[in-house]
């Protein structure tokens, strides 16, 4: 079976791709997520799944694939990135109180030869109206700093919402499983 690199140090990741039963390395892509000028959410999302997966490839390694993810929460055709910090979550929670917003995530698998298979999940998320005092709470409690949309889905994160509508749960975690495991079978790998 060939390698697999999971293009990422996220926990978040790392404990999804495991649920798989494959083999794999992490490592960190060294990939600038700053978005382009006019680029839209989703585009944003595509182009660093496939820079990350693309950053950790080794061409003297010709059987090695690399998978690369990448989300971008969507409110108002703008995205949101990662807080970095209590007063931000808490600002992205009051933007998103009472509101529609949508996930982008995308995957990439890239490997010999230049081939790259890819799919986006696009999960929409409806938050529940939210008091200044509950977002506070919830970003003191859970520390969702490095979390697009600041929250965490998988944890406290739940209690924020009124529905989620998505064809795959793991993709508001980081990373879409349906769509993983359908690529890694594409590529020859052993997957359930």
């Amino acid at each position: 079976m060939p390698r697999l690199i999971l293009a990422s140090t996220s926990t978040y990741r790392r404990t999804l791709l495991e649920r798989l039963g494959l083999p794999f390395d992490t490592v960190r892509p060294d990939v600038d997520e700053t978005p382009l000028s006019d680029e839209t959410p989703q585009a944003l999302a595509v182009r660093l799944a496939r820079a990350k997966a693309e950053a950790v490839l080794n061409p003297g390694q010709p059987d090695l694939w690399a998978i690369g993810s990448d989300q971008v929460a969507e409110l108002d055709e703008e995205p949101l990135g990662k807080p970095g910090s209590a007063a931000r979550a808490e600002a992205q929670l009051r933007a998103m109180s009472g509101r529609e917003v949508r996930f982008l995530t995308a995957v990439c698998l890239a490997g010999p030869g230049g081939r790259r298979l890819e799919a986006l999940d696009v999960t929409t998320v409806h938050f529940r109206p939210l008091s200044n005092g509950e977002i506070a709470r919830y970003v003191d409690r859970e520390r969702p700093l490095d979390c697009a949309g600041s929250f965490k889905s998988e944890g406290l994160g739940i209690a924020l919402f009124e529905a989620i509508e998505n064809r795959d749960p793991t993709a508001l975690v980081g990373l879409p499983l349906i769509a993983t495991a359908r690529l890694l079978r594409e590529a020859g790998f052993v997957a359930p």
